[in-house]
């Protein structure tokens, strides 16, 4: 048969290429493309080179292009009188992502660093725009934007980049992923994605850049935003009824939230996946989550999300809290604020306002909870590393850590029942390690973007 032949209904051409009916009108309105001939009933036939047409365009939306930039593509290439579907690099089971050499992605990196450093706006934007001409959109956001703003955050870590300047990042790599989330192409792909961060969580780059390479790849992806409230997403969930329920958290305290809105999804049988720094930095919590892990990467969580819609495998069932975790929960949360209060009044004397050492104690006390909602005190510990690198790279007086510590483990030890043991032991190996430990080796190995339980200075 000829590959002209007009043969196929539209309902062949949907499940041969997974793009909607809407879509496909919409993009032959728009574009062109493809140009389905009429049946004496007015209905669309389409020939095996329509079909054909639109999976190169669908390659080339994959490679990071634009459907309008695909579709001038194609036009270009006929122009010049060559078939795109014949063009090598071009083929269906060819790929068009250009060779990004090392050399000049990190040469357009550092030049967006040290333009967002000088808060140069205007140097910015033509940096990634010129990133955008000459590479895919995956490349840039993830090798400028997303590399950018970590090596930033490495930065202010070491003490070498303020907040603002950081901020100043954050906001124009924020504006130009809503810019090109606003110009993606409607959905090809069946299936609904819902996309959102548990309460407190407000570090949303990461969740931002996933759906926006979701859509690129032809998913319907809705995303809820920040600190969203149980509330609002059991709402949003009974509207929408997803497919894919898409979780992330940053920090300790917001993955035991993460871990109570899978387990309330699970409940109605909808299915989690989940990601985030913490889950990087602590792979034991993986385990401690109803949902399935997306991996360490972006470029990773992309191919699992593949995994996971429509027929994702069965969930994972966490272990249950231990009871010994259960009672010095309920322990300290009964406590917490005579706990916080006596820490206060024993650290007057010392060297800090009273604002540093209320924020402290929020700090320290949201984590405990949430450590013990998790089931493990030894989650803390990373958080305290950092802390303490954090402190070593800001010239920070080194005692200060082991010393609040102290105070608070004292404080805790008058609240505390027998109940609050695995809170209390967990007090003496970490009070004894910040004490003996080499604070400059920390200080060079200390996690990044982190939120630090004792953040005092």
């Amino acid at each position: 048969m000829d590959i002209n032949t007009p043969t196929f209904n539209l309902k062949a051409v949907v499940q041969e290429t997974g793009i909607k009916p809407d879509t496909l009108r919409a993009w032959e309105r728009r574009y062109g493309l493809p140009e389905p001939n009429r049946s004496s009933g007015g209905h669309r036939l389409y020939s095996q080179r329509d079909i054909d047409t639109l999976l190169w365009l669908m390659n080339r939306q994959n490679e990071g292009m634009t459907i309008s930039r695909a579709v001038d593509l194609w036009r270009s290439l006929e122009e010049e009188g060559r078939n795109p579907l014949r063009v090598p690099e071009y083929t269906l089971g060819g790929h068009n992502t250009p060779t990004v050499q090392g050399e000049e992605i990190k040469i357009m990196r550092k030049r967006w660093i040290d333009a967002c450093l000088a808060f140069d706006e205007r140097t910015a934007e033509r940096t990634m725009s010129q990133a955008f001409a000459v590479y895919p959109v995956e490349t840039v956001c993830m090798d400028i934007l997303q590399m950018g703003l970590q090596n930033l955050g490495e930065g202010w870590y070491e003490g070498k980049v303020s907040v603002q300047q950081e901020h100043f990042a954050s906001a124009l790599a924020m504006r130009r992923l809503d810019s090109m989330l606003g110009a993606s192409p409607l959905p090809t792909r069946p299936g609904r994605i819902l996309m959102a961060c548990p309460p407190g969580e407000e570090h949303v780059f990461g969740q931002a850049l996933l759906q926006l390479l979701l859509r690129r790849r032809g998913w319907e992806t809705i995303y809820l935003g920040s600190n969203v409230p149980f509330e609002r997403l059991e709402t949003s969930v009974e509207i929408m009824r997803p497919h894919l329920v898409i979780l992330a958290a940053q920090r300790l305290a917001t993955a035991a939230a993460l871990k109570e809105m899978a387990e309330i999804l699970h409940q109605k049988r909808i299915t989690v996946a989940f990601g985030g720094r913490i889950f990087t930095q602590m792979p034991s919590l993986r385990q401690r989550i109803p949902g399935h892990f997306l991996g360490e990467t972006i470029k990773i969580a992309l191919d699992r999300v593949e995994d996971l819609v429509p027929m994702p495998p069965p969930t994972p069932e966490p272990a249950p809290l231990d009871p010994i975790y259960r009672s010095a929960l309920s322990d300290f949360q009964v406590n917490q604020l005579q706990i916080n209060a006596r820490v206060s009044q024993l650290m007057r004397t010392e060297p800090v306002t009273t604002s540093q050492i209320s924020s402290a104690n929020f700090n320290l006390a949201q984590n405990i909870i949430s450590a013990l909602q998790l089931g493990d005190t030894e989650l803390l510990n990373t958080d305290i590393e950092w802390t303490r690198g954090l402190h070593v790279n800001h010239k920070i007086n080194s005692m200060i850590l082991p010393h609040y510590l102290k105070t608070y483990a004292k404080a805790s030890e008058e609240y505390l029942g027998k109940a609050g043991q695995p809170l209390m032991e967990w007090f003496d190996s970490i009070i004894h390690h910040v004490s003996n430990g080499s604070s400059d080796e920390h200080g060079r190995k200390g996690t990044t973007n982190g939120n630090g339980s004792m953040n005092i200075h």
